[in-house]
C-alpha cells in the first residue's frame, strides 16, 4: 500500500471514529444520574411471610419483577440495588415527579388468584403467559389474558366443573370480577370490572410480569429537586471549557505544533467518551462529571510522555520520522503502567460500591480506556498526516 492510501485510510478511519462517536451520542444521548436530573428516590423492605422468609433468591426475583414492571410503565433510566445484607430494595427514578402513583403499582404483591362459591382458591396467576388491555364488545376495558398449556388443563377443569356457577378473580385479596360460567373455558379468558382502560392498563403489566415473591412496604419516599442538578451541571461545563483551554494553550505554548495536534486529539477524545457513555447507556452523575474532568487531564499526561520521548530522541541526534517512531514504542509502556493501575482502581470501586460513587468510576474508567486509545492511536495518526508542520526538531522545540 503506497503512502496515498495509507493516509487516505487513516483520515478515513479518524472520521469513522468521529462520526460513529458523534452518531451514538445524538441517536442515545445521556443518561443522567438523579443528582443531575432529579426524581424520585424510594427504598421498600420485603417481608417475611408464614410461607416464606427473604433470602437472596426472593430479593433477586423482587429485582427482577420491578425491573419488568418499571420497563412494561414505560420508565426509563431506573435504578435498582439492593441494599447489602438488608432486606431493603433502592429505586432511583430520574425525571418522576410522582413517586407515589409509580409506588402504587409497582409495589403490589399483584397475586392473582382465582376463587369459587365456596371462597377456595381454585388456581393463580402463575399460569398466565400474556396479560394485555383491550375493549369487550360493549366498549369496556377488560384485560385479556392466556395461560400455559398446564394452566390451560387446570382452568378447563375447574370451568367445566362450575358451569351455572361463580368463579370470582381477585388481585391482592381486592375482587375485580365476578362472573357465571357460562361454558367450559380453554388458554383464554377475559378480566372485565375495570372502570378506565389506564386501571386495566396498569393491571395487566403486574400479571404479565408476575407476582412478588413476598411482599414489600416502602420505608421512604422523597422527590429529589433538578434545580441543584442544573446549577452543577452548568458549572462543570464551565469548568471543563475553561480546563480544555487551559490545557490547550499550555500544550501549544510548551509544544507548539504537536501541542496543537494533541490538542485535536483531545477533542476527538471528549467525543470518544461521550459516544462510548451513549452507546453503552451508563449514568453520568455528578461525581461522573467529575471523573470526567479528571481523565481529561490523563489524557493530556499521555500525550506529554509521547512528546517528552520524541524529545529526547531527537536530541539524540535522530530524525524526526525515527524520533517519533522510537518516542511511541518507548511512551507506550509507561503509559500502560500508568493508566492500568488507576484502571484496577476503578473497576473496584464500581464493583464494590454503588450509586454516585460507582457513576464516578465508570465514568473515570471510559476515561481512561478513551485516553489510551486517542493518545496512542489517534495522536499518532493525526501527527503522520501532519507531517509536514513537524518535520523539523524546531517543531519540537529541539535546538541541534
Amino acid at each position: 500500500m503506497n503512502w496515498r492510501r495509507k493516509r487516505l485510510l487513516k483520515i478515513i478511519s479518524i472520521l469513522l471514529i468521529i462520526g460513529f462517536s458523534y452518531f451514538l451520542y445524538d441517536y442515545y444521548g445521556i443518561r443522567q444520574g438523579l443528582d443531575l436530573a432529579g426524581g424520585a428516590h424510594i427504598v421498600l423492605k420485603a417481608q417475611d411471610t408464614d410461607k416464606r422468609k427473604v433470602d437472596a433468591e426472593a430479593m433477586q426475583g423482587i429485582i427482577n419483577i420491578l425491573e419488568r414492571r418499571i420497563n412494561g410503565l414505560g420508565l426509563s433510566e431506573a435504578t435498582i440495588r439492593p441494599v447489602k445484607n438488608d432486606n431493603r430494595i433502592i429505586i432511583e427514578l430520574p425525571g418522576v415527579d410522582k413517586p407515589m402513583e409509580v409506588l402504587d403499582i409497582i409495589g403490589q404483591t399483584a397475586m392473582l388468584e382465582f376463587k369459587n362459591e365456596e371462597g377456595e382458591t381454585v388456581m393463580t396467576g402463575e399460569y398466565l403467559v400474556k396479560a394485555e388491555p383491550a375493549h369487550d364488545q360493549f366498549g369496556r376495558p377488560v384485560i385479556n389474558f392466556e395461560l400455559n398449556d398446564e394452566g390451560t388443563k387446570i382452568f378447563r377443569e375447574i370451568t367445566r366443573k362450575n358451569i351455572g356457577k361463580r368463579i370470582a378473580i381477585y388481585l391482592d385479596d381486592q375482587l375485580l370480577t365476578n362472573p357465571v360460567v357460562q361454558t367450559e373455558i380453554v388458554r383464554k379468558g377475559q378480566i372485565t370490572g375495570y372502570s378506565t382502560f389506564e386501571e386495566a392498563a396498569q393491571h395487566a403489566v403486574l400479571l404479565r410480569e408476575g407476582a412478588l415473591p413476598v411482599p414489600v412496604t416502602y420505608e421512604e419516599i422523597r422527590n429529589i429537586d433538578a434545580t441543584l442538578g442544573k446549577i452543577s451541571i452548568d458549572q462543570s461545563k464551565k469548568a471543563g471549557i475553561l480546563g480544555l483551554i487551559l490545557v490547550a494553550l499550555f500544550m501549544i505554548f510548551w509544544y507548539r505544533y504537536p501541542g496543537f495536534i494533541a490538542t485535536q486529539a483531545l477533542v476527538i477524545y471528549g467525543l470518544i467518551v461521550l459516544g462510548v457513555m451513549a452507546g453503552l447507556r451508563a449514568t453520568l452523575t455528578l461525581p461522573g462529571i467529575a471523573g470526567l474532568i479528571l481523565s481529561i487531564g490523563m489524557a493530556v499526561d499521555a500525550n506529554i510522555i509521547i512528546f517528552e520521548r520524541i524529545k529526547e530522541e531527537l536530541r539524540a541526534g535522530k530524525t524526526v520520522r525515527a524520533a517519533i517512531d522510537a518516542g511511541f514504542r518507548r511512551a507506550v509502556t509507561t503509559i500502560l503502567d500508568a493508566n492500568v493501575t488507576t484502571l484496577i482502581t476503578a473497576l473496584i470501586l464500581a464493583y464494590f460500591t454503588s450509586g454516585t460513587v460507582r457513576g464516578f468510576a465508570v465514568t473515570l474508567g471510559i476515561g481512561i480506556l478513551s485516553s489510551m486509545f486517542t493518545a496512542i492511536i489517534i495522536t499518532r495518526n493525526l501527527m503522520d498526516l501532519q507531517m509536514k508542520f513537524i518535520n523539523s526538531p524546531r517543531a519540537f522545540g529541539v535546538r541541534r
